[in-house]
């Protein structure tokens, strides 16, 4: 099947315009941090408009009117609230730029959008974007996170979009295979919701410095630590599994392709340590003596080794996996 060239630059037209509308977005939820005050959810602390008491109530007089059944006025929302509402909007906006770029490519390419390191970083960032808004949905108190969630895929998608740029191709024949859709499929999801999960366990260790040295006053305008802390590890315990089902199909790809199921490649090992230090983190976290910071650093371990397992091992390591940046 050929390549629809046109096509795929309209994708990469999508890209650009879902990176630059993304951008707005984190400026706008940064000018909403700059305007909190507080740490604490303000809808829960705000004082509630009080109903007015009719005055003839309990008197029997049906001539003097009461304001017991209008509806109370409705505070004016803070300019914090108001510039964070349009920070969603527009990571909305963003999302489905970023969806339809993948599409496109898919159709452009006749295959599944991932099969180079720029189609993946994109198809990763998708995923931690999709992460971030289903939580949001879920906790809308949770918006403050918004500039540091975006931040990262904001530096992975620039990074994707210059450095690891490859125009619409035909994937090499070592990745012509169904194996492209099952296993690489489970590497971008897991990678992208592990990709907010790392971000959210940076943040509790920020926030965690903070209520200890009273430092970093930004800090204090982040959700609790606390929430933070249970943020990061069910979104870990989500990803966990996927990225279990990433290895285990890599290494039966493995076999059909090169005839042994493991045979310690470096993206094979890296993909293994980063396996482990999250297990070692979803087991310290469910014990009580191992929770907290000490946990959330492992976190941000398996946060790291799986970056490096992104970038460097597939740009700089040679290895059986060096064609992953090829278009």
């Amino acid at each position: 099947m050929g390549v629809d060239a046109p096509l795929g630059d309209f994708g990469d037209v999508l890209f650009y315009s879902a990176l630059a509308v993304y951008v707005l977005a984190m400026l706008l939820h940064a000018v909403e941090h700059g305007l909190l005050r507080r740490s604490e959810p303000e809808a829960a602390e705000e004082a509630e408009v009080a109903v007015p008491v009719a005055v003839g109530a309990g008197s029997g007089s049906s001539d003097v009117p009461t304001t017991s059944d209008a509806a109370p006025a409705r505070p004016p929302r803070p300019a914090s609230e108001r510039f964070g509402r349009m920070g969603v909007s527009l990571t909305v906006l963003g999302f489905g730029l970023h969806v339809a770029m993948l599409i496109v490519r898919a159709v452009a390419a006749g295959r599944p959008p991932w099969g180079n390191m720029y189609e993946f970083t994109a198809a990763v960032c998708a995923v931690g974007v999709a992460a971030w808004l289903v939580v949001l949905y879920r906790r809308p108190e949770l918006r403050r996170l918004g500039v540091f969630v975006l931040m990262p895929v904001i530096v992975l998608m620039f990074i994707g979009g210059t450095v690891l740029y490859t125009q619409t191709a035909p994937v090499v024949p070592a990745l012509r295979s169904y194996w492209l859709v099952i296993h690489v499929s489970a590497a971008v999801i897991s990678s992208g919701i592990l990709l907010f999960a790392g971000v959210a366990s940076v943040l509790y260790l920020l926030r965690s410095a903070h209520d200890r040295s009273g430092r970093m006053a930004w800090t204090a305008k982040l959700p609790g630590a606390q929430v933070l802390d249970r943020v990061a590890y069910r979104a870990t315990a989500v990803a966990f599994p996927i990225w279990t089902f990433a290895v285990i199909t890599g290494a039966i790809w493995a076999e059909a392709a090169w005839g042994r199921y493991w045979g310690w490649d470096p993206k094979e090992t890296t993909a293994f340590i980063a396996w482990v230090v999250y297990a070692c983190y979803l087991h310290a976290r469910s014990t009580a003596g191992w929770r907290g910071q000490r946990a959330a650093a492992i976190n941000v371990v398996g946060f790291a080794v799986m970056v490096f397992n992104l970038f460097f091992v597939n740009l700089v390591v040679t290895g059986l996996h060096s064609y992953a940046g090829v278009g």
